[in-house]
């Protein structure tokens, strides 16, 4: 047999493209210094492996002939994990977990993987960054009693030898990072190691009608092949988020082939490990009665569930000596520099050179419109020292000529507000006449922001 000579390549580990020589910004995502140095797998070439002759004739199914029997979930018994996936893992499926490191993946999973053994479902936990003692160890802070199988393992032969062997239902795959393949002559973690890999982990997951879970780590630059270059290889992509100074955690989706991708869970951070968030709405919100000016309340809707953040804005003077501050945490800073231009040239708030910080309560982050008017009142508040009407929710997206605009499932939204005790809410008028709400909240219709400014 003759061994190929091995070409060097580079690829990006932003986005996974692959390129002849090395560049300083890959050209496709933008990225500085992401380009990495591989060189092509110098696998034995075997005569006639390019050839299709002999081999067998592929069966065509049509497609009224197939069977959806199959096409159950497979559950793990902790809800918001389960209604992030649609209900529960498909059997035959990859998912993917990113997040940042020391954000409580391998916590996660962990606690996933008692859940499917306490079910009676096989489950197969494969660790190449922990040995069995540290695993647990954790194992017992958070309660797990399960028989769950374990494997510490990082090469990809010996942990697909031990998934023939103990065939189970669910593999939780802790990390693809660490995870090689020996007939390829590069290191663990780059982007042909973690793409050979993840093929090989989906392909058994296929043929046996299992489910694999698999960690995938990310730095902060996005690089070292993080979930962007296993995307197109995976079933579904979570991502695992939060503030790691903060209690809460968010599961999102960002890709499923089987559901939706604007589901969210939430999790608390605690010494026993992560806990379902049951009432959100409620742990996003301060509990004042009448706060003080620069707050106020929105309801936004991540996937099917409504939940009520605290909207906070400080307006101060920059004192000349710098360019004022924009500081935004929790929402898109560019839609609160179109706020904060709307305030100052429609609605005539003096913005200009002004410091100004705001911040959804809870390290909670949303891209969602209907969080504009609270944004826009929380900053108008902070800068005129007045506080909003007590007990009142503010819904509906901010033009640029200051109009309030429609927002979707504006009755699913007033029923969690009027749950947790608000009396109060200000809404967009076509919203309010294409309604039929019936709870005690009072509704008030505002068309234009100047509206809503002069009830401060």
């Amino acid at each position: 047999m003759k061994m190929k000579t091995a070409r060097t390549f580079y690829v990006c580990g932003g986005c996974g493209s692959v390129f002849s020589r090395w560049m300083g910004r890959c050209p496709d995502c933008g990225a500085w210094n992401s380009l990495q140095e591989e060189k092509e797998p110098t696998r034995p070439h075997r005569p006639g492996t390019g050839s299709r002759r002999g081999s067998p004739s592929p069966t065509v199914t049509p497609l009224a002939e197939v069977s959806s029997s199959a096409a159950g979930v497979i559950a793990a018994g902790i809800g918001e994990f389960d209604t992030v996936l649609g209900g529960g893992a498909v059997p035959g499926s990859t998912v993917l977990i990113g997040g940042e490191p020391g954000i409580g993946k391998s916590t996660l999973l962990l606690q996933v993987a008692g859940r499917f053994a306490q079910r009676g479902i096989g489950t197969l936990y494969v660790s190449g960054e922990e040995s069995a003692a540290q695993i647990k160890l954790r194992a017992d802070r958070l309660g797990i009693r399960s028989n769950i199988g374990l494997l510490t393992e990082t090469d990809l032969t010996v942990i697909l030898a031990a998934l023939d062997k103990a065939a189970p239902r669910v593999l939780i795959l802790d990390s693809i990072q660490t995870t090689f393949d020996p007939e390829l002559q590069s290191t663990p973690g780059t982007v042909s190691q973690v793409r050979e890999c993840a093929v090989a982990i989906g392909s058994w997951a296929r043929a046996h009608d299992a489910v694999a879970i698999m960690i995938g780590h990310v730095t902060k630059d996005g690089f070292i092949a993080g979930p962007k270059v296993l995307e197109h290889l995976v079933d579904t992509v979570l991502q695992f988020e939060g503030d790691r100074r903060q209690w809460i955690r968010i599961l999102r989706c960002l890709k499923n082939r089987f559901g939706s991708t604007h589901e969210v869970g939430l999790f608390e951070m605690g010494e026993s490990g992560l806990k379902e968030v049951t009432d959100p709405s409620g742990h996003f919100l301060s509990g004042e009665a009448a706060p003080g000016p620069g707050t106020a309340v929105a309801v936004a809707i991540e996937g099917r569930r409504p939940l009520l953040l605290e909207v906070q804005a400080l307006v101060g003077h920059s004192g000349g000596a710098s360019a004022p501050q924009r500081v935004v945490s929790g929402l898109d800073q560019r839609r609160v520099a179109i706020l904060t231009a709307v305030l100052h040239n429609v609605a005539g708030i003096q913005l200009a050179g002004r410091d100004i910080y705001v911040n959804i309560i809870g390290g909670f982050v949303t891209d969602e419109p209907a969080v504009d008017l609270a944004a826009a009142i929380a900053i108008a508040s902070a800068a005129l020292k007045k506080p909003v009407a007590p007990r009142s929710v503010y819904i509906g997206e901010v033009g640029l000529a200051g109009e309030i605009r429609h927002v979707p499932q504006l009755e699913r939204r007033l029923i969690e507000a009027e749950k947790i005790g608000f009396r109060s809410a200000i809404v967009p008028p076509i919203n309010a006449r294409e309604i039929n709400y019936a709870g005690e909240l009072d509704l008030h219709p505002a068309g234009r922001i100047g509206q809503v400014l002069a009830d401060l």
